[in-house]
């Protein structure tokens, strides 16, 4: 087994409006009141560590902040629209780390992903631009291959779980200039111990909740 990977689905720019159906609502520019829109978190879980991306400094939305494995939002596209066992967002999530990290589609089997829960929040980015979305969370437990995509990852992390307190300790006290994003954040404080716990314990299937949002703004 290796550390948890998490990734977010982002469409084909942070920017971009994206239409898709009642679950999927548009992305638009912070300056105007901000749509929801709908977004995988996935976690790929690799023995003791946790895979932790630096964003792109060429990303629209918090450049070179440090973060889940991968974000994205599902596409309009008849496989990433399928609401059934939510597979399309694990369909999202599979393209996305080919996109992002370079993980072959062989090495994320969308059968594997779990999708654990949802979260609603919100979080300005620069004062232009920000996020309200619903983010769905799924988890993978695999040996992966990784090749970062320069265009969307700036440096890479394997933490364990003290690598990443001491992660958010160096965030919380603005050592080393070190930021992560709002979401990471949120899924750190609120989840991703307890489930790192179950994935070792065998119990992680006990933690799925999709019934309930859980609102984190």
């Amino acid at each position: 087994m290796l550390p948890p990977i998490f990734c977010r689905e982002n469409a084909a720019s942070d920017f971009q409006q994206t239409e898709v159906t009642a679950f999927f609502l548009q992305q638009t520019e912070v300056a105007a009141p901000v749509l929801q829109q709908t977004e995988v978190a996935s976690f790929v879980l690799l023995q003791t560590e946790v895979a932790a991306p630096q964003r792109s400094g060429t990303k629209v939305t918090f450049p070179l902040v440090w973060t889940n494995t991968c974000c994205s939002h599902p596409l309009y596209r008849e496989t990433e629209l399928i609401e059934e066992n939510a597979l399309g967002v694990r369909n999202a999530a599979q393209r996305k780390l080919f996109d992002e990290l370079g993980i072959p589609a062989e090495d994320a089997p969308v059968d594997q992903f779990l999708a654990l829960g949802r979260i609603l929040y919100k979080a300005p980015s620069d004062g232009k631009w920000g996020e309200h979305e619903l983010d769905y969370l799924l988890f993978i437990v695999r040996d992966v291959n990784v090749n970062p995509n320069p265009d969307e990852v700036a440096d890479i992390k394997y933490v364990n779980r003290d690598e990443l307190k001491d992660l958010l300790r160096k965030a919380d006290a603005g050592e080393e200039g070190l930021k992560l994003s709002p979401w990471f954040r949120l899924v750190v404080d609120n989840f991703l111990f307890k489930w790192w716990d179950q994935v070792e314990k065998g119990t992680l299937l006990e933690a799925a909740d999709m019934k309930t949002i859980h609102k984190l703004t």
